[in-house]
């Protein structure tokens, strides 16, 4: 939990370039600005947290996943910002799929293949244990 309420800020970076990415170019923001659109935004990320909470709590859970907040945003009566919100969930769970297909198609891979091929195993002559051991470079050879 936070200490202090500055901790609860967003980072400044952060803000910045959201700031900057939403105004066309040669648009200067004063630092007071950036500071009280930080403030109002993270005021604005605890109250729609809050709100989402309540939410997953009706529904016996502890918990907030996307759709508590598509609810949240519809009890504030934000209704504007449901469908890119929807649309941004979409391509997240996409992105989250992929990786965790190419996560899996590489674990196969390995799995198929136990033996590292970028090292090479050979039996130690003086390891009585019968475990193979790695072979050492010798680095003077080359």
């Amino acid at each position: 939990m936070a200490e202090t309420l500055e901790d609860l800020n967003l980072p400044q970076a952060v803000v910045a370039r959201i700031i900057k990415d939403a105004l066309p170019d040669g648009v200067n923001v004063s630092k007071e600005a950036r500071l009280a659109i930080a403030r109002a935004a993270s005021v604005f990320v605890l109250y729609l947290t809050s709100c989402a909470n309540d939410v997953a709590t009706q529904h016996s859970r502890k918990t907030i996943n996307g759709p508590d907040v598509i609810q949240a945003i519809s009890d504030v009566e934000l209704n504007m910002f449901i469908e890119p919100l929807k649309q941004s969930l979409e391509g997240f769970k996409k992105v989250k799929e992929a990786k965790k297909g190419a996560a899996k198609k590489r674990s196969s891979k390995e799995n198929s293949n136990p033996n590292n091929d970028d090292e090479e195993v050979v039996e130690d002559e003086q390891n009585t244990s019968g475990q193979e051991v790695p072979a050492e470079v010798d680095e003077d050879a080359e």
